[in-house]
């Protein structure tokens, strides 16, 4: 996406700096910026606006303040560029723990503004991508987990080899146009309906 198309949502509670940021911003080539510099309701309004990337500039911000703004990344799910004038180990630390993309301390300076959004972009790009593999990876072996369940089940109750047992899913799921996993869920269902104390 270019950067000239993308909206940028500054949050900022020094509405004079909150200005210049955003002069500085549509010095750099971003048309769409829109600033907000009041705290309360934030989640809500950023759900509302729906923005591409956000920047956050805090002047010395406490840890409450730095905790809510991490809890807040956690939440957003976007790219956020934080931009503090201080900073300390931890500060950091939990920054990186919450998602942040770009955690700057020195505070926000105009030439900085689009090399630190193209990088906050693209490290939130690289970190969404791995979220979205570590999920399917843990997705596929919960699936896994419950077919081997169920080629027990078959195994046990109808004296059948593994392969036979797979083969039996296998066969159910396409007569019934249905995932195998969801065949074995429901063998593993029932049986545990039909036999709560036995051992699957």
């Amino acid at each position: 996406m270019q950067h000239s198309r993308l909206n940028v949502l500054v949050i900022d509670e020094n509405r004079i700096r909150a200005a210049i940021i955003e002069d500085g911003l549509r010095d750099a080539g971003y048309d769409h910026v829109t600033v907000i510099d009041d705290m309360h309701g934030l989640a809500r309004r950023i759900a509302d606006l729906n923005p591409d990337v956000i920047v956050i500039d805090l002047e010395n911000p406490n840890r409450d303040m730095l905790e809510s703004m991490f809890q807040l990344s956690r939440a957003v799910r976007r790219p956020i560029a934080m931009f503090v004038d201080k900073s300390d180990e931890a500060s950091i630390e939990a920054a990186v723990e919450a998602g942040v993309s770009a955690y700057i301390v020195d505070g926000l300076k105009q030439e900085r503004v689009r090399p630190i959004l193209k990088m906050a972009i693209s490290r939130f790009n690289a970190f969404s991508r791995l979220n979205r593999e570590l999920e399917e990876t843990r997705g596929e072996l919960e699936n896994r987990k419950v077919i081997d369940r169920a080629k027990g089940l078959l195994m046990r109750s109808r004296g059948l080899t593994e392969d036979e047992a797979y083969a039996l899913l296998r066969r159910t799921a396409m007569n019934q146009n249905r995932k195998i996993v969801d065949i074995a869920q429901s063998l593993v269902t029932a049986a545990s309906l039909l036999d709560p104390g036995g051992k699957e």
